[in-house]
């Protein structure tokens, strides 16, 4: 193993190690659809990067939105699989080429869905072939410019009859906000570079 190599499986033993302690949290039982998302990591020239992508204007819901890929899980699927699955079928990277870090914590969608984030490490580098029917564009971000506070905006929001802080990442001419966003900052969080205040302010009711 070279040096390089070494580093990134050090880094990314590290991620490990704090996605499992304290272990993620859980949505309180309730009638909604399960979903899964794979949050696609890898480590080049010394940074973390995370893999997004923007939906095709085409979808009929969250068209033209940053997302992780991810989806509906089918019958007798757990989330490490749907989440895989869809990422194949989406941006064209098998399930063999993903190394499993460990998930998130759970988050709801106003379309009725409880999507359970699946974090895991693609080696570097790698190829994506994004389905056009689902994808417009596959992009990475390093995780160091989402924690700069000067990307970030914090706005207050109604939503469900209470006030609510949305945060919003605005990078390369994007924005990045809703269920991605609150994944991302969790992501933040638990690597020790994220607001953990307004995480709080912002995750949905779970399980105690």
């Amino acid at each position: 193993m070279s040096e390089n190599q070494g580093k990134r499986a050090h880094w990314l033993q590290q991620v490990a190690d704090v996605l499992g302690s304290p272990p993620p949290r859980r949505l309180a039982a309730r009638e909604m659809r399960l979903a899964s998302v794979l949050v696609p990591l890898y480590v080049d020239g010394g940074e973390l990067w995370v893999v997004l992508t923007k939906r095709a204007d085409s979808l009929p819901s969250h068209k033209g939105q940053i997302a992780f890929p991810g989806g509906g899980r089918e019958l007798g699927e757990d989330a490490w699989s749907a989440a895989l699955r869809e990422t194949h079928e989406e941006i064209g990277i098998p399930p063999d080429r993903v190394l499993r870090l460990g998930q998130l914590d759970e988050t709801d969608l106003p379309s009725g869905f409880r999507v359970l984030p699946c974090v895991g490490a693609l080696p570097f580098p790698f190829e994506t072939r994004p389905n056009p029917h689902e994808i417009a564009e596959v992009f990475a971000i390093p995780l160091s410019a989402l924690a700069n506070p000067s990307l970030v905006e914090e706005r207050r929001v109604r939503l469900d009859g209470r006030d609510r802080m949305l945060r919003i990442y605005h990078i390369g001419g994007r924005q990045i906000w809703g269920a991605t966003a609150r994944i991302l900052q969790n992501l933040l969080v638990r690597l020790g570079k994220g607001d953990t205040e307004l995480a709080a302010e912002e995750a949905p009711e779970a399980d105690a």
